[in-house]
Formats: structure tokens, sequence, C-alpha cells
């Protein structure tokens, strides 16, 4: 859902930044794979430690190169079957890093087994809702569908808390209690994301079926 919006409006702010960094001779590929290491850094290195708001700001520095790569390739007219799949790979990267941060806290300083789960299974309902997309397109399908909780919502529902949870330690009572709250909406966005996919696949697999039975018939 923000996809369609969010994306357009980054884009434009970031086209000038895009062109510079052109100039200095940098390629798209080095973007995406800078961009990835410095938010699986910023997530594995602060979010294990409970450093929620400084983890939040490394990883927001660096996830934007998600649009910057895709904003430089177009520019230099070279967009490729290659670096959509290189940059999608390591949005996976990224994205399993972050949730996979928040599971090893709650596993240990954080003390709540049942939040660990949950930040397992919202690190596997992302990539499982990524990937029935992947395999209907794969085969064949539009997967016409704008889900609940797609990719960017993950992302903004679950840094916003962290960042803000995160302030915690600067004194705001209460303000921790966030970050649950978020984990389980996004756990519960995934899943029913999931579900849109695959009642999508299913119908315009069915679709595509009668219309091919039609064309052989005839």
């Amino acid at each position: 859902m923000l996809n369609k919006y969010a994306r357009a409006f980054f884009t434009r702010v970031l086209t000038p930044f895009a062109a510079l960094l052109i100039r200095l001779g940098i390629s798209p590929d080095a973007v995406t794979l800078i961009g990835t290491g410095g938010v699986v850094a910023g997530a594995l290195i602060f979010y294990p430690q409970g450093e929620f708001f400084w983890g939040t700001v490394v990883i927001t520095l660096f996830v934007f190169s998600d649009l910057v790569d895709g904003n430089m390739a177009r520019q230099l007219g070279r967009s490729s079957r290659w670096g959509a799949f290189l940059d999608s790979t390591l949005d996976r990267v990224a994205d399993s890093a972050i949730f996979g941060g928040l599971a090893l806290w709650y596993a240990g300083a954080g003390n709540s087994l049942t939040l660990c789960a949950i930040a397992i299974f919202c690190l596997a309902s992302g990539q499982v809702v990524s990937y029935t997309k992947a395999r209907g397109e794969a085969i064949g399908l539009p997967v016409a569908v704008n889900g609940l909780v797609e990719r960017a919502e993950r992302l903004v529902i679950t840094l916003v808390a962290c960042g803000l949870s995160g302030l915690h330690t600067f004194g705001v009572p209460g303000i921790e209690t966030l970050l649950p709250i978020a984990l389980w909406i996004v756990a519960i966005g995934s899943t029913v994301t999931l579900g849109q996919r695959v009642v999508t696949v299913r119908r315009e697999s069915a679709e595509a079926d009668a219309i091919a039975r039609g064309g052989n018939s005839a």
C-alpha cells in the first residue's frame, strides 16, 4: 500500500542525490551492496544490545539505498535483470537482519520468548509474502493485489516503533511498549497479506487455465 505513494515521493526527493553519485562514478550495484551492508550492521550490532534508537538511525541512513540504486539505473538508462535480481535478493537479507536482530534481543536480555517467536514469525512471513509474488509472476500471473502489509509497511511500522522505543533509554517512560505492539501488527498484517496473495494467485491461475482450455478446445 505504501509502496505506491511513498516510492514516487522519495524517488523525486532522492533524484538529485542519485545524480551526484553517478557523477562521482559510483555504480548502482555498489550502492545496493553498501546499503545492505549498513542495514545489516546496524540491525545486528545495535538491536541485540537493546540500542533501538541508534540502531534505527543507522538503518534509516542506509535503507534508502533501495530507492537510490534503481533511480541511478534509470538515469543511466541501464536497468537490468541482474540489477533487479540483486536488489530483490539483498532486500531479503536486510529484512532478515532487522527481525533477526530483534529476535536476538528478546531471546537474550529482552527476556521474552514470546516476542522472540513473533519476531522470527515476522521474518519468515515477510520472506514468504515476497516469495508468493515472485513465484506467481514466475508462472506468468500478474499477482495484481495490493497487500495490507507489504515490505514498505513492514519496514515503516517496525523501524518507527524501534526508534521510538529506543527513547526509553533517554528517560521517556512507557514508550518501549510500542515495539511489541508493532511486532504483533506486522505479524498479523503479514498473515493477512499472505492470504490475499494466495487467494489472488488461485483466482488468476484458475482464470488462466480456463482461457487455456478454451483456446485448446477451439
